[in-house]
C-alpha cells in the first residue's frame, strides 16, 4: 500500500508539471497581433504622476510603464494574430488632482467628479493584410468614471483609467474588427 502510494506521487508530480507546462505552452501557441506603443514628449503631459503634481521623470516612467502593460493586455486578449496597432501616447491626464495648498497630504491625489481621467492617443490598425483598418487621433475621457461598477481594485493606481482605456479599445479597435471579420468594412 506504501508503496502504490510512493508511485503514485512520483508520477503525479511530472503530470502536474506537463499540464502546467502544456497550459503555457498553449498560450505561447497563439500570440496575438503585435502592438506598438509610444509616449511622444511625456514631459509635457497634463498629469503623469501618481505622487506629485509636478511628477519626476521616474514618477512618469511609473505611469508610462503601467499604461503600456494594460495596452499589452489588451491586446494579448482581443487583438488577433496578423494584425497591427500602433498607439501614440499624446498626453495623460490621470483621475483626481494634487491639491499642493493642503499642509498636510499634499502629495494625496484628490478624486473628486470633477477631475476625471483624460487621454489623448493616436492610432493605427493595420490588418493581417498590412491595410489600414482604422487610425485617428481621439481625446478620450470618461465624466462617469465615479458612478457606476468598476472592475479593477481599490488600490489599482490607474483603476479610473484602466477602465475609460477598456472602453477605447472596445469601442475603437475591437468594434472595427468585428466589422472587418463579418465583411462589412
Amino acid at each position: 500500500m506504501a508503496r502504490s502510494r510512493r508511485l503514485l506521487a512520483a508520477c503525479a508530480a511530472p503530470i502536474g508539471l506537463m499540464c502546467a507546462l502544456s497550459t503555457i505552452s498553449a498560450f505561447a501557441a497563439s500570440p496575438a497581433g503585435t502592438l506598438t506603443v509610444s509616449f511622444l514628449h511625456p514631459e509635457t503631459y497634463t498629469d503623469a504622476a501618481y505622487r506629485s503634481a509636478y511628477g519626476s521623470d521616474r514618477e512618469r516612467a511609473q505611469v508610462m510603464n503601467d499604461i503600456h502593460s494594460h495596452f499589452d493586455e489588451l491586446a494579448a486578449r482581443y487583438l488577433p494574430q496578423g494584425y497591427a496597432l500602433s498607439i501614440e501616447v499624446l498626453d495623460v491626464d490621470l483621475a483626481g488632482h494634487f491639491e499642493p495648498w493642503r499642509v498636510r497630504g499634499y502629495d494625496v491625489r484628490i478624486v473628486r467628479d470633477v477631475t476625471w481621467p483624460r487621454m489623448t492617443l493616436r492610432y493605427a490598425l493595420r490588418g493581417s493584410d498590412g491595410a489600414v483598418i482604422g487610425s485617428g487621433e481621439q481625446r478620450i475621457s470618461d465624466q462617469n468614471f465615479n458612478m457606476g461598477v468598476n472592475v479593477y481594485s481599490q488600490s489599482d493606481r490607474l483603476r479610473y483609467e484602466k477602465a475609460m482605456m477598456d472602453r477605447w479599445f472596445d469601442e475603437t479597435v475591437r468594434r472595427r474588427l468585428a466589422t472587418r471579420q463579418t465583411g462589412q468594412g
